[in-house]
């Protein structure tokens, strides 16, 4: 593509050659000239090949080493204003790289836009019947992410824009600054939560994120995951267990406490019901023993910004 690009698209990839083609060609038909690059975590599946066979720019490196320095690794190698995380399970709608740059270009406040996340199921590629997999992030009373809209049925409220407490991973468009200035993804997150605690980060330092429903994304959800592990879902779990605690022990107030041991403790009795009881409660344990690194992260946030910033958005959808 000619002219000085704008965005910088960052992919993460790991046994993903069954998925990138679809993704590529929808980052080829984007208007405008796209800084792209792959960063491939030791896939064994042919996806270098690939890579190579599109003369796709990329960096490999061996082994996984995870969602989190992926995108960081990649996000420093290029140079475009703006960073695009993408999943190796999307596809973008055309125009839709476009519509978020010129979003977060008109508002200087803005540290991120998201698109519209659609749920991929089967060959169907309709964004009217689609059910949402995001319409931006938000947190739950104890502190929990959720991706707002998710698995519903598209309705008039998730087509206007409007501000969001975070942005999705999966998709999103990220102010290169920003993301300077935060050091990108705590890539001790490895994978899963980590754009939890990006955006909790950036709203404690003053940033703002939006939602915007013109742009549409295609999510599958997981897909490469899925082939990496024996057990996938053990291992999701695991890491956000363990990751969802380090992230509240950097902002929630000690009066939320009891409320968040509720949570946890049902979330382990919900954890047996699927088989995945010690993975998760190897994660929490994991989490308590970061602990101290998270407290010293929270003292350092509050030094220099405000905890309130992100806590204002416990609840809200």
């Amino acid at each position: 593509m000619s002219g000085e690009p704008e965005v910088a698209v960052v992919v993460p990839t790991w046994n993903s050659a069954a998925l990138l083609p679809r993704l590529l060609d929808s980052i080829a038909a984007q208007e405008g000239a796209i800084e792209l690059l792959a960063v491939d975590n030791g896939s064994t599946d042919g996806t270098v090949d690939l890579l190579r066979e599109r003369g796709i720019p990329h960096l490999t490196l061996g082994r996984n080493l995870g969602f989190a320095r992926a995108v960081n690794l990649g996000a420093v190698r290029t140079a475009a204003p703006f960073v695009m995380p993408l999943n190796a399970d999307t596809e973008l709608e055309p125009g839709c790289v476009a519509a978020l740059a010129a979003a977060l270009a008109a508002d200087p406040g803005l540290g991120g836009v998201q698109p519209r996340i659609l749920q991929l199921e089967g060959g169907d590629r309709d964004p009217d019947a689609a059910r949402l997999y995001s319409a931006g992030m938000a947190l739950t009373a104890d502190g929990r992410a959720v991706e707002a809209g998710a698995g519903e049925v598209q309705s008039a409220a998730w087509l206007r824009p409007r501000e969001v407490f975070g942005v999705c991973g999966a998709a999103c468009l990220l102010r290169r600054e920003l993301f300077a200035e935060l050091g990108g993804y705590d890539e001790s997150y490895v994978s899963f939560y980590e754009d939890v605690d990006l955006n909790v980060r950036a709203r404690i330092l003053g940033r703002r994120f939006a939602y915007v429903p013109e742009a549409i994304v295609w999510h599958a959800g997981n897909a490469s995951w899925q082939v990496g592990f024996e057990r996938p879902g053990a291992e999701n779990a695991r890491l956000v267990a363990r990751n969802r605690i380090a992230t509240q022990a950097k902002f929630m107030p000690a009066a939320a406490l009891p409320r968040i041991l509720a949570v946890e403790t049902g979330a382990l009795v919900r954890a047996a019901r699927q088989g995945r009881f010690l993975a998760t409660l190897r994660g929490k344990l994991e989490g308590l023993a970061r602990l101290r690194r998270s407290l010293e992260e929270r003292r350092r946030l509050a030094h220099g910004g405000d905890l309130t910033r992100a806590r204002t958005w416990l609840g809200r959808w």
